[in-house]
């Protein structure tokens, strides 16, 4: 609806399980009321290896009233290994030109590569000139990545982190990537949201968390409905609007529990559940 604070998206995690074709879960999500889908690089893979055309996929996107804010694909900008990271940017490279054939302006860029913990710690510093490389390679598909958070990585795991690498960048349209569940499962909390310019985040994924386990060993796997944990999603959103965010609200779940039901009544009631959670936030 217009009026709304923000609008809706869906990732395609929700429901992975099902193995639905791309163009069926664009089909769904249109259905059900999303005005976004963010895919993932390897069904968009999928699709193509089929024989599919993006410039159709594109328009059957359009066509069904949706656009693509983000998608989520791997490659190994971060690392310490200097030929490793190039062929991660050559990966990148491939990624984005995927991402703006489908109209997308955005994609992920998490700490792949350095994320399990015999890796080393990297330097933020290095970090930061590492993403400005691949912010400038984004600008050859005019598609900007988004340093993300991952709560459970032993590099990028904490919002000030991701911030140090966004702002030493120094690239005026850096961006990050959030979540609900990796914010608490990094220990970063949420109050910490109130010093992040609403328009540095490009897309923010709505989700929630239950009681137990805690941080330490809480995992995607336990993310539940927004509503349906313990999250304080009201806090968040306020917190959100009042900073300036206007993007979208991304619907990311790895709940093997929901992949076992009828894809559309998960994407239904996820829907459901994000626009309760914002009209309880009254804003």
């Amino acid at each position: 609806m217009a009026t709304e604070p923000f609008a809706y998206c869906l990732n395609t995690s929700t429901i992975k399980g099902q193995a639905l074709s791309l163009t069926a879960e664009i089909e769904l999500a249109a259905k059900v009321g999303y005005q976004g889908i963010e895919p993932w690089i390897e069904e968009i893979d999928c699709f193509t290896e089929a024989g599919g055309s993006l410039r159709d996929l594109a328009r059957t996107i359009a066509d069904q009233g949706l656009t693509v804010p983000s998608a989520i694909g791997f490659f190994e900008w971060i690392v310490n290994d200097d030929a490793v990271r190039a062929k991660g940017l050559e990966e990148a490279r491939r990624n984005m030109d995927l991402v703006a054939q489908l109209g997308g302006k955005l994609i992920a860029a998490p700490a792949f590569g350095a994320q399990e913990d015999h890796h080393e710690k990297i330097d933020l510093l290095q970090a930061a000139e590492r993403y400005r490389a691949l912010f400038e390679l984004g600008r050859e598909y005019g598609v900007v990545p988004m340093v993300e958070l991952w709560g459970f990585s032993k590099n990028l795991n904490r919002l000030g982190e991701v911030i140090c690498v966004a702002v030493e960048s120094d690239q005026r349209q850096a961006s990050l990537l959030l979540d609900v569940y990796h914010l608490h499962k990094g220990g970063s909390g949420f109050s910490s949201l109130q010093w992040v310019p609403g328009e540095s985040i490009g897309l923010f994924h709505f989700n929630d968390y239950p009681a137990e386990p805690p941080p330490a060993t809480v995992t995607d796997a336990h993310r539940v409905y927004p509503g349906d944990g313990v999250a304080p999603l009201t806090t968040i959103l306020r917190d959100l609007h009042a900073i300036g965010y206007r993007g979208m609200l991304s619907l990311e779940l790895f709940n093997e529990s929901y992949w076992q039901g009828e894809p559309l009544d998960i994407a239904r009631t996820g829907l459901d559940k994000m626009r309760r959670a914002v009209e309880q936030s009254k804003l």
